[in-house]
């Protein structure tokens, strides 16, 4: 009876301790289930060293998320989604129809402008050809010098430095000024008449000019282009009707110099679409003259053409030959201010430009 109480015991201790043992492996089994279940919100074991790389982990997430929503807000409806998309471009997209509505605004009054300046000349000079071409040539040279001297009077002041557009003006002025003395010497100043009108007229032309361009350039290019248009399709008509006895008329003087001189550099420069010294003329007869003078006209109007975009003008004899082919390439890649308005607001807000 001594020995079975002992084993008694032995099981009896036996048996508890492994219950406890069986206890003891499943607290563990679940502590660990826990643990790997609730890591990120709390875990007793971890140490102090952990903690940085978990918020390190989090923060990360995060921001690949903003990026994400901020690419593709997937919780906004498609309604919001377009309001935010377009949220910043609705306001240029409403400058751009102010815009808009300013250039037909604009275009409008040079039209008009032009019709009636055409309606004085029929009036005038509906038989009397050499005259009519006179008074267009004594107006048609007028905006061109008006645009040297606003540039002049900003680069005074320290606000423009642009010397292609200084020289391509003065090239077309000197072009309009030969046309001019072609026409004089065909006769076309004799009467006393002709000269005052055309004169009052270039006065008053050269005033709104100026005042034009010192506040939008594009509007006085843009009038220009009109003026050049009309004189294009009147030297055109007029070698449509006169062709065959234009022929038999010999060639003014200076038109043979102006047109087959030996320095043809500023004729050249007026031309911005073409590359110099692809364009030399034959003069024999009268009605060369008359064809040049047209093609020099139609040179004008896109040359006038690309002015209207500011910064679009650049010296033909600064670009390279295989540039003409992108007119990007022969572009200015800088622009200086526009207008009287930009030109104050800019002398103020940046650095004055350099000479080029």
């Amino acid at each position: 009876m001594a020995t079975s109480v002992p084993s008694t015991l032995f099981a009896t201790s036996v048996s508890s301790s492994s219950s406890s043992a069986i206890k003891a492996r499943n607290l563990k089994n679940s502590a660990s289930l826990y643990s790997r279940t609730h890591l990120l919100h709390y875990n007793p074991l971890s140490t102090r060293r952990s903690i940085p790389r978990v918020r390190a982990t989090l923060l990360q997430d995060n921001e690949e998320k903003v990026i994400v929503e901020e690419s593709f807000p997937s919780k906004i409806s498609t309604g919001d989604a377009s309001k935010v998309s377009t949220g910043e471009s609705s306001s240029s997209s409403s400058s751009s129809t102010l815009e808009k509505w300013v250039i037909k605004f604009e275009q409008s009054a040079n039209i008009f402008l032009t019709d009636s300046v055409i309606k004085i000349l029929d009036a005038f000079y509906h038989d009397r050809h050499y005259a009519r071409f006179f008074v267009l040539e004594t107006i048609a040279r007028v905006p061109y010098f008006a645009f040297i001297s606003v540039l002049h009077m900003y680069e005074s002041f320290g606000w423009w430095r642009r010397a292609d557009y200084l020289k391509v003006h003065f090239a077309e002025s000197w072009n309009e000024m030969h046309h001019l003395l072609i026409m004089e010497e065909l006769g076309g100043n004799a009467w006393w008449f002709d000269r005052f009108l055309a004169q009052h007229i270039a006065i008053v032309y050269y005033i709104m000019t100026v005042l034009m361009y010192a506040i939008s350039p594009r509007m006085a290019y843009h009038f220009s282009e009109c003026v050049e248009t009309h004189a294009f399709e009147t030297y055109d008509k007029f070698i449509k009707v006169q062709g065959e006895d234009l022929k038999k008329m010999p060639a003014p003087e200076v038109a043979v110099k102006y047109y087959t001189g030996g320095d043809l550099y500023l004729f050249d420069e007026f031309q911005t679409s073409r590359v110099p010294n692809t364009r030399r003329p034959k003069i024999e007869n009268l009605y060369d003259v008359f064809v040049n003078i047209r093609d020099d006209e139609a040179e004008h109007c896109k040359t006038m053409k690309a002015c209207q975009t500011h910064g679009n003008l650049r010296s033909p004899h600064s670009c390279a030959e295989d540039e003409f082919e992108d007119d990007s390439v022969c572009a200015l890649q800088t622009t200086d201010c526009e207008g009287i308005v930009d030109c104050l607001k800019k002398s103020i807000t940046s650095d004055p430009p350099k000479l080029k």
